[in-house]
């Protein structure tokens, strides 16, 4: 009944995207002080339990019936109500279950909140992050799903994000942006990374994962599926090399940080014009990548917004650029839709939209929300708290024995 062969495929891009959530949590672990290493991380991983329990009670429902032309899908699927474990997938021609399409799903809501934490390590209390978390998805996520890959609204004007340039990155960078306009700055900010060896094997993780991100998000095994695939290595490495450089020259050495978070950003940049553009376009999508994230981080820390892990330069701007870019390189030889360079400019047009409302939208209402859950709970942690560090002050743990690092 079922292709083993894509059956297979999607259960392996599945399992990838999952690997993605561990791998933010050491990217984002190694890159904060010494005394706040599991307060990162346990906001990252909490996500796979919270959010898996939300996916299948009724953030696929949301996402994914109904509701076609609109904002939100129904309850149709709330606790997968209707859908047999043997269902097959409508979207892939019925060659895997839609339990399969349901985890995949479910691997990519479970990461896009996670991203934002980076921004305000160290500043915000656990209980009002859970709330956040919740909330967030309901209100952000889910309806930016259904409108752009649920049939809503955006897929019906004509907006196309591959996997999840406007659906992930910019929501989620915008949203980071704002929560830091909210927390404000943290009392130690010149604290270094705790430890360069474990952001690398976070960003090993993250750009092994990001294969099932991208090439996955075809739903099926075909000639888009490898495009996207080699798109994905292609942009990301092409970043990393631009990062590197214009930082080895303004700085005057090679720095290995920057080399990883050139190669994020590159791999947060193609990610909505995986399946859409040649590989010459994602070359140059890479070297945008590059140069406009590095750009925005550096005027970040100018404007002194204080994003701890570069979350809006690297996620936001880069999905930002990425959508646009799709709407500039998208190729009809490719995937059947073309760009501005093939004279599409509605095409570009929508794409521009459609990322600018999802930004600003997804900045607002984060601003707001955090406000809100003020009034519930303290987001901002304590003076005390934050000198002693998350770890020991709310969790009662340590990353590392005394005398370590």
């Amino acid at each position: 009944m079922f292709d083993t062969g894509t059956t297979t495929f999607m259960i392996l891009c599945t399992s990838l995207v999952m690997l993605m959530t561990p791998g933010l949590a050491f990217f984002y672990g190694g890159l904060a002080g010494k005394r706040n290493i599991l307060g990162i991380m346990m906001q990252t991983f909490v996500s796979l339990g919270i959010t898996t329990i939300m996916w299948v009670a009724f953030g696929y429902s949301l996402c994914f019936s109904g509701g076609e032309g609109g904002i939100f899908g129904n309850f149709d699927y709330a606790f997968l109500n209707n859908i047999p474990f043997d269902t097959p997938y409508s979207g892939a021609d019925g060659q895997y279950p839609e339990y399969i399409f349901i985890a995949y799903q479910m691997m990519f809501a479970i990461i896009t909140p996670a991203l934002i934490t980076g921004a305000f390590v160290n500043r915000v209390t656990f209980k009002a992050y859970l709330i956040f978390l919740i909330f967030w998805q309901i209100f952000v996520y889910y309806p930016f799903v259904h409108m752009v890959w649920g049939g809503g609204l955006l897929a019906e004007w004509g907006v196309l994000d591959f996997a999840g340039g406007i659906v992930v990155h910019a929501t989620a960078g915008f949203a980071a942006l704002a929560s830091v306009f909210y927390v404000g700055r943290r009392k130690d900010r010149l604290s270094p990374p705790n430890s360069i060896p474990l952001v690398a094997i976070g960003t090993g993780l993250l750009w092994f994962g990001w294969y099932g991100f991208n090439a996955g998000s075809e739903l099926k095994v075909d000639a888009i599926t490898t495009t996207a695939f080699l798109n994905t290595d292609v942009a990301a490495s092409f970043a990393a090399i631009t990062w590197l450089i214009i930082e080895w020259i303004r700085e005057g050495k090679p720095k290995f940080v920057g080399l990883l978070t050139g190669a994020v950003a590159g791999l947060a940049t193609i990610t909505p014009a995986a399946g859409f553009v040649p590989i010459w376009a994602a070359m140059i999508i890479g070297i945008a990548a590059g140069a406009v994230c590095y750009i925005a981080v550096h005027y970040k820390n100018r404007w002194q917004w204080d994003d701890a892990l570069d979350v809006w330069g690297v996620h936001g701007m880069g999905g930002l650029l990425g959508t646009v870019l799709l709407g500039v390189f998208a190729s009809a030889s490719i995937n059947g839709q073309s760009g501005l360079l093939e004279g599409n400019s509605s095409f570009f047009f929508k794409e521009v939209v459609a990322v600018a409302g999802a930004s600003a939208y997804a900045f607002i209402f984060t601003y707001v929300m955090l406000i809100v859950i003020n009034f519930i709970t303290k987001v901002k942690v304590s003076d005390s708290d934050e000198d002693l560090g998350l770890d020991e002050a709310l969790h009662g743990e340590r990353a590392y024995d005394d005398g370590a690092l």
